[in-house]
């Protein structure tokens, strides 16, 4: 079986299709995988590195406001339609997988227009603009949360299926964690995030936390700032008079290690993307979520709801993180004194995790094949 997979954008895109083709590739190891992204994308970086072949198309992100923009949209978009129908008529896949991102659009489009078996994966509790539109053409839908299902009218085509988080994120142990990073078990470890790009209110949140860590002896801080706000934070940081060569600190730009990151941690600050909410539950990791307030029909505060209302971590919007940081980070350190209750809700978020994901949106694959 040859199989395409369009996926680009986020890494809330790229890793779940990872974990359909690792599944994909679990299941029988002749099957042809080849993914398609853009030049600039993390995807042209990310796939590579996860073994797959990698094919680059044109496409760009669509300004809903006519401008300058608008015009380089819809000239990407036709060099992308065009792009698309040419890898499928060489590649000639037997199936077309899109994850998300607007690389999905045209490969999902004609792949469908060519009669090829196709399948779109929305991970968010509230759809996305390029799913929704795609969502007439493809054969089959499947969604990461159920409430998902209300948003496409093809009722038939759509399933349930989860999010698919890759397979390391269950294996790996609390203790294998530390222990790859260097972590003693004692250690109480906070680890915080704002998504690929990074996110402005929790990066100030945590220099609030990071000028009150000496406070608590055994704290480890791991904050990953975002590609876009590295430099700034490392600046401030240097104003305040805090040091890099502290162990008890580790700020960077980008990690690779994300599994051993919320293994080892006991505490995650971070944005309520989709794919970070699975993969936080698949930790078994208590969690303080701040969903981004522009995302599309406020999807990460539905995502994180599915966490609040199990008990598995807290909520706090981001305007009260703005409005306040170093209040948000007193809350932080008052958390952490309750070790039990962090302990509960990290058992609480493993029992809502999805371990079975990639292997229905595989088996879906295979009955539709058929």
């Amino acid at each position: 079986m040859k199989v395409l997979i369009a996926a680009g954008g986020t890494g809330g895109h790229i890793y779940p299709a990872l974990a359909i083709a690792d599944q994909l590739k679990e299941k029988n190891k002749n099957t042809e995988i080849i993914f398609v992204g853009t030049k600039n994308g993390m995807e042209s970086r990310i796939v590579p590195a996860a073994g797959y072949p990698f094919k680059i198309i044109r496409a760009r992100w669509f300004s809903r406001k006519p401008s300058v923009d608008t015009l380089k949209s819809i000239k990407e978009l036709i060099l992308g339609m065009n792009d698309s129908r040419r890898l499928i008529k060489q590649y000639d896949p037997d199936v077309v997988i899109g994850t998300g991102g607007y690389v999905c659009g045209p490969v999902l489009y004609w792949a469908a227009r060519k009669g090829k078996r196709t399948l779109i994966h929305e991970q968010n509790a509230y759809p996305g603009a390029t799913n929704r539109l795609l969502a007439k053409y493809v054969d089959d839908i499947a969604v990461g949360f159920d409430k998902a299902k209300d948003f496409f009218e093809q009722k038939d085509k759509v399933f349930y299926s989860g999010n698919p988080v890759r397979r390391v994120f269950f294996e790996i142990s609390k203790e294998e964690g530390r222990k790859q990073l260097k972590f003693d078990s004692d250690d109480q470890i906070v680890v915080s995030l704002g998504g690929s790009l990074g996110a402005q209110s929790i990066n100030q949140a945590m220099l609030e936390l990071i000028k009150g860590q000496k406070e608590k002896k055994n704290l480890k801080i791991v904050h990953i700032t975002g590609k876009n706000n590295y430099n700034d934070f490392i600046e401030k940081t240097g104003k305040l008079g805090i040091s890099m060569k502290d162990d008890s600190l580790r700020i960077i730009e980008y990690a690779e290690n994300i599994p051993a990151l919320f293994a080892a941690a006991d505490l995650i600050v971070s944005r309520a993307g989709a794919m970070t909410v699975a993969e936080i539950t698949a930790s078994k990791t208590a969690s303080v979520l701040v969903p981004y307030p522009y995302a599309t029909g406020n999807h990460q505060e539905h995502n994180a709801r599915s966490i609040i209302e199990n008990d598995a971590g807290w909520m706090v919007i981001d305007e009260k993180v703005k409005e306040n940081p170093s209040a948000f980070a007193k809350q932080i350190m008052e958390w952490l004194q309750d070790q039990e209750r962090l302990e509960k809700m990290g058992t609480q978020a493993y029992r809502l995790s999805n371990r079975d994901s990639a292997e229905r949106i595989v088996q879906k694959i295979e009955t539709s094949k058929d």
